[in-house]
């Protein structure tokens, strides 16, 4: 070694060190770039005022359009002890098929009792005191066209509206239906809502002495409901997570299973605001009795508001697309090529 090259070497040494420096510093520099502070707005004294009111008038207005949960004098479709008939029905479909069901009670009942009277008669008429010689009559033509006959027709009558009514229920949502996707897990819900943001309400039943507490009935009521609108058509769209599960409404005649891997759609629309009780109706493991559906149903604009409040939540606000660069400069391609022609067309009549 020469010490006469030492100046050299710790020059070309600290080259290197420096460097490596600027190499190790350059990532957190880029990152320091790429998240520059939020801009923060001065406000004058003279102007604090006039946005403390304007902030005030916001929150105003907020609280007034704000969402409210129902209480429990709200509640319209649930289980009654010692009721004899299905519940009271709360949509277009459910009251059709109501209007169905009590006319097949109807039909059955005048048969049982044609019936009956039929048996009576033949016991009274044709029995061993009465009648000490039986007839020895094999058949009767009219009476075998007319016991034939008179089936055929009741069940076609009955026919014609049983097939009117599962038509409806499986009829598809309009295309500006409100779409929910719900989610059956072992054991509770998620209520999904693409078509306002995406976020998912994850359903829990209530401790059943905070339920009563607050005057719900237990085991029915959620820590969070499927809040939907009233009088609009919803695509209600179910599917699973582990096991099958079914998403069933009694007051709303709406039942549809939850299956892992498929997605089932139904069209459900609800006439009135309240509060309608659930459960799950397929066996999906222990604590299958323990998963409660409570739907509340608003009006539209308070339906809207409880959309706001929730995460990532929006109505009918739909932002500007995004830019895109590749469509601006075809398009500004396209109108300079224009501009050139049109300008090249005098040129070409003045020669």
């Amino acid at each position: 070694m020469k010490f006469g090259d030492w100046p050299g070497r710790a020059a070309r040494l600290a080259t290197i060190l420096w460097a490596a420096l600027l190499l190790a510093l350059a990532p957190q520099s880029a990152f320091a770039q790429a998240e520059p502070e939020a801009p923060v707005a001065e406000v004058s004294e003279g102007d604090a005022p006039v946005a403390a009111a304007a902030a005030d008038e916001t929150a105003g207005d907020a609280a007034a359009g704000g969402y409210e949960p129902l209480g429990p004098e709200w509640i319209k479709g649930q289980p009654t002890a010692g009721a004899l008939d299905v519940q009271e029905q709360f949509s277009p479909i459910g009251k059709t098929a109501t209007g169905l069901h009590v006319g097949l009670l109807w039909i059955m009942g005048l048969i049982s009792l044609f019936v009956l009277g039929l048996l009576l008669w033949v016991i009274v008429r044709y029995r061993r005191g009465a009648n000490p010689t039986p007839s020895k009559t094999t058949h009767n033509t009219l009476i075998e066209v007319v016991w034939t006959l008179v089936p055929v027709l009741i069940l076609v009558a009955i026919a014609i509206p049983s097939i009117s009514l599962l038509s409806k229920q499986y009829e598809s949502p309009p295309e500006d239906a409100i779409t929910i996707k719900v989610t059956g897990y072992q054991w509770y819900w998620g209520y999904a809502y693409p078509d306002n943001g995406g976020f998912e309400v994850i359903s829990n039943m209530m401790p059943e002495d905070e339920a009563k507490a607050k005057g719900f009935p237990a085991q029915l009521e959620v820590d969070n409901r499927m809040v939907v609108p009233v009088g609009t058509p919803l695509r209600i769209q179910t599917t699973a997570a582990d096991v099958i599960h079914s998403f069933a409404v009694p007051s709303l005649w709406f039942k549809i299973d939850a299956v892992p891997g498929r997605l089932n759609e139904r069209l459900l629309t609800i006439d009135e605001p309240g509060i309608y009780y659930g459960q799950c109706s397929e066996l999906c493991g222990a604590r299958h009795g323990y998963m409660p559906i409570a739907v509340e149903a608003l009006p539209r604009d308070q339906w809207e508001a409880w959309v706001r409040t929730q995460p990532g939540g929006s109505v009918g606000d739909a932002e500007p697309e995004a830019a895109n660069p590749a469509a601006d400069a075809a398009a500004t391609s396209e109108a300079g090529e224009t501009a050139d022609a049109e300008a090249a067309q005098p040129a070409a009549a003045t020669n």
